[in-house]
């Protein structure tokens, strides 16, 4: 299927990609992006990771995920705007390379991939660590050997094969946490004693200290592991290319955001922490676990086991999907190798996605290399969400550049950021605060030194790959557009 006409002048049209250069097939419908928005907002740091951050920010926990959800909300506007201006973007490296300046597209799209890559390899610690508990004895580099596998040929086939695996994917979550917050609610009225005398009660949330027992620098604590259960929120903007009728899934999948987060988020951790007081949950495990294994439902507390492993796959096998299109983008704009770049008979970059999958053995090295399972997911988590804060604050910098270069397709926008004026500078603001976050606690202050090291090899590599005869043409063009329209701006 063809793009819809576009209403954006020629100028913003120019992604880089000749009229010759393969394209992406738009086959994913609009309850594929729904699932795949609510997929994304779900993530494994929600399972895995959320009794260490109650154990970090005690109840105050509720309004860690609660503002991260607000910030990055409008994010996800900004992004659908620009999207929506011109629907050649296949992505927010595109955006950001037209926008900013083709170095933009290539720091945007490469450090996306890394991202992806390290989430990913954090996915198989997961998966690794649940197969143990469900499989105790399993040698360790089966399941990390085997994902990459299972996940490339779930890949391979079709992206609308992709889509559905995601579909089922994210509705197994959605499930195992109403299911959840049921049972808890359920508890909680008919005042459930845990086996030590503690009586499931609403009252078990700030009874032990109030909502803020660590006081501000616990709660400050509690957004370093918070921040990576979002991480993949904007994974509907990597599928723009291939998404049927962009105009009307899109908007929807964004807007659903804060339902999102009160539903799952929210509504999930308040009846865990109702349930069980604060203080017992174990950082070490998942509290999802925890509380099904308290109300007597041990099958129930399996088959949570393998609704984990499958929240592990699904985010795996979303990196996987997004990678592969970010480095097919970048190998279009002459910032991968060109073998990169071309597609399957089913529309599918298949040298991009082995590429990807390749990488993901790493995560063999980080589980013989490391005393718990647990340590190594929160350190590669870590260097995740400096890098994920990054990707953001390019899209919401490239909206800034947007809204100054083109006035007339905001104006014209029918899915226009709230509070466009000034929202961009206070999430940019509250990334900041994000860094400071991750500085205050060893496990993940690393992640503030790994990460620079990424970035310096990158302006290497752009350095080198800026002199060829393409990106010359391409710094060019951008120059040339960007004084007409300023041209065009100062005539009016």
């Amino acid at each position: 299927m063809s793009d819809p006409v576009l209403s954006a002048p020629a100028s913003t049209r120019a992604t880089g990609h000749s009229s010759s250069s393969p394209h992406l097939t738009r086959a994913l419908s609009n309850r594929h992006i729904q699932l795949l928005a609510i997929g994304g907002a779900i993530g494994t740091g929600l399972f895995m990771g959320s009794g260490k951050t109650i154990s970090l920010a005690g109840p105050s926990v509720i309004f860690v995920y609660m503002i991260i959800g607000f910030m990055l909300f409008f994010v996800m506007r900004a992004m659908g705007e620009i999207l929506l201006s011109n629907l050649e973007y296949k992505s927010f490296s595109d955006f950001a390379g037209d926008l900013l300046g083709p170095w933009a597209g290539f720091f945007t799209g490469w450090s996306y991939w890394f991202f992806w890559v390290v989430t990913g390899v954090a996915d198989i610690v997961a998966i690794s660590g649940y197969v143990d508990i469900l499989a105790p004895g399993t040698p360790l580099w089966i399941p990390a050997l085997a994902t990459p596998v299972v996940l490339l040929l779930l890949n391979l086939p079709t992206v609308k094969a992709f889509g559905e695996a995601e579909f089922w994917f994210a509705i197994i979550k959605v499930v195992a946490i109403l299911a959840l917050i049921a049972t808890g609610i359920v508890m909680i009225a008919t005042h459930f004693t845990s086996p030590a005398g503690q009586v499931a009660n609403l009252a078990n949330i700030w009874n032990d200290g109030g909502m803020f027992p660590h006081g501000l620098f616990g709660f400050i604590l509690g957004f370093q592991i918070a921040i990576f259960a979002f991480a993949g929120i904007e994974l509907v903007g990597t599928a723009a290319a291939e998404t049927k009728d962009p105009e009307k899934t899109l908007p929807r999948a964004v807007n659903s955001i804060p339902i999102r987060v009160l539903l799952f988020y929210v509504g999930a951790l308040t009846v865990i922490m109702a349930v069980n007081p604060w203080r017992t949950i174990d950082p070490a495990n998942s509290p999802f676990i925890g509380m099904f294994t308290l109300a007597g439902l041990g099958i129930a507390a399996v088959v949570v086991n393998l609704v984990v492993l499958t929240s592990a796959a699904s985010s795996a096998n979303s990196g996987i999907y997004s990678t592969s299109r970010m480095v097919f983008g970048l190998a279009q704009d002459g910032n991968a190798p060109k073998s990169f770049g071309t597609l399957s008979r089913r529309q599918v970059p298949q040298n991009a996605l082995l590429f990807s999958c390749i990488f993901l053995l790493a995560g063999l090295i980080l589980l013989y290399s490391g005393d718990s399972v647990i340590g190594a997911f929160t350190v590669v988590t870590s260097v995740a969400s400096v890098l994920t804060m990054f990707v953001w604050s390019m899209i919401l910098i490239s909206y800034l550049a947007f809204r100054r270069r083109r006035p007339e397709l905001h104006e014209a926008s029918a899915f226009k950021m709230p509070g466009s004026a000034f929202m961009p500078y206070v999430v940019l603001a509250f990334f900041l605060f994000m860094l400071v976050a991750l500085g205050q606690a060893e496990d993940t202050r690393l992640a503030l030194f790994v990460t620079p090291v990424w970035f310096l090899l990158l302006g290497a590599a752009w350095y080198a790959n800026r002199k060829t005869p393409l990106q010359q043409a391409r710094i060019e063009e951008h120059k040339a557009t960007v004084q007409t329209e300023q041209a065009a701006r100062a005539g009016r």
